[in-house]
Parts: structure tokens; C-alpha cells; sequence
């Protein structure tokens, strides 16, 4: 099971009021193929760019998908421009493959046998590796949650993480800036965490731009 397809089963295993946007998540999952092809070797990153390697092991038909996109040729693609390129959709093409699978179930929102049909993972193996990996805090996972809003992304101890640390860890893993701890993510996966974050941030501000050009267009014909 891939960080991906792990992380699609823990976002549609929360409650209504933890929902997570589809565009994020896409962002956030074509970050987490990435992470995936990085541990298997298939990719390196230099810089902010993507430079691939070998082919990634076989059994996972769309993290196949995402290394027959890699652009092969220099310059090598941006990890922003890949997130936004692979991730268009994504998560529809993921709940289209989990369902397929057997991990998701279909279910109804409300009491009605009419109304907005949702998915919930299905009580397989998948999902409790998933659910384990979740509540161990596991880092990639935890870090790309909380790219997309869940978990929790405060300190609990009101640090303010102001200690001086210059972001790298004694052991050269890489120190959360916010809140000075240790993070457990090598530079790479660092690099394209951070890209996912920056990748959500701009979509939101997209959206609020945009709900804030209709509001102006509502008032302008609703007129005085």
C-alpha cells in the first residue's frame, strides 16, 4: 500500500466537520507519489526539480502511472509544476482505483435513501495499515495530513518554537521551524512536503479571490 492510497483512506475516514477538499488533496497526493517514488529509488530530487531514475516496483498500477509522466529530459520539471500537472483530478482517479479494489464502500449521507452519496473506507487490511500508520504519527503521512488540515498542527506545550534551531536536526533530519521539533524527514522529502504545503496555500488564496470577484459581481447587479 502506497503513502498515497494511505493517505486517500485516512482523509475519507474523518468526521463531516474534517472534510478536505478535493483540489488540496489532489495536490497532497501527487506529493505523496512523489515521497514514493523517491523511496524507491526512481526519482532523486536536485534543487526543486525532478530528476528520474529507474522504474519503480511493479504492483501499484498509479504510482506506475505517475513515473511513465516523469519528464526525462533536462531541464527537469519543478516539484510545484509536477504537483499541479499530476495532480489534476487526482483524487478522483484514486477513489475510482480504491473502489475498484474493494477499500472503499459507498455510503449515503443522512437518514434519507436520497441525498449525497460519500465513500468510507472498508474494513480491510489496507485501511488498518493506514489507520496504524496514522496513529502512530508516522512522519511522511503526518506531514502530508496536515498539508490538507488534518490532525493536529499546533504544539500542545505552547512552545513557540523559538529556540534557536537553524531547521536541522542533530541527526540531519529536518526540524519543523514552527515548532522546533524534529520532523523525522530526510531533505528530499522535506522539499516536496514544503512544495505541497505552498502548492495548498495557493489554491486557497485562488478561491478566495475568486468568491471574492463574485461577491463584488452579486453586489454590482443586485445594485443599491
Amino acid at each position: 500500500m502506497s503513502t498515497a492510497r494511505d493517505l486517500f483512506i485516512i482523509s475519507v475516514d474523518q468526521p463531516p466537520e474534517q472534510a478536505v477538499g478535493q483540489g488540496d488533496l489532489s495536490l497532497a497526493l501527487a506529493g505523496a507519489e512523489l515521497i514514493d517514488l523517491i523511496g524507491a529509488g526512481a526519482v532523486t530530487v536536485d534543487g526543486d526539480r525532478i530528476v528520474p531514475g529507474g522504474p519503480p516496483a511493479a504492483g501499484d498500477r498509479l504510482l506506475g502511472e505517475a513515473a511513465a509522466l516523469l519528464v526525462r529530459q533536462p531541464p527537469h520539471e519543478r516539484i510545484e509544476d509536477w504537483l499541479w500537472r499530476r495532480g489534476r483530478d487526482l483524487s478522483a482517479g484514486y477513489r475510482t482505483a480504491l473502489e475498484r479494489d474493494g477499500e472503499l464502500v459507498r455510503r449515503r449521507s443522512g437518514r434519507l435513501s436520497l441525498g449525497s452519496e460519500q465513500v468510507a473506507p472498508a474494513d480491510t487490511p489496507a485501511r488498518r495499515r493506514a489507520a496504524d500508520r496514522w496513529e502512530e504519527g508516522e512522519a511522511v503521512l503526518t506531514a502530508l495530513a496536515s498539508a490538507v488540515g488534518l490532525g493536529n498542527s499546533g504544539d500542545s506545550d505552547g512552545n513557540d518554537g523559538n529556540d534557536g534551531n537553524d531547521g536541522n536536526g542533530p541527526s540531519g533530519e529536518e526540524t519543523d521551524l514552527e515548532t522546533g521539533t524534529e520532523t523525522g524527514l530526510d531533505d528530499a522529502v522535506t522539499t516536496v512536503v514544503a512544495a505541497v504545503h505552498d502548492a495548498v496555500m495557493e489554491l486557497e488564496a485562488v478561491r478566495q479571490r475568486r468568491a471574492i470577484e463574485n461577491s463584488a459581481f452579486a453586489n454590482l447587479w443586485r445594485g443599491p
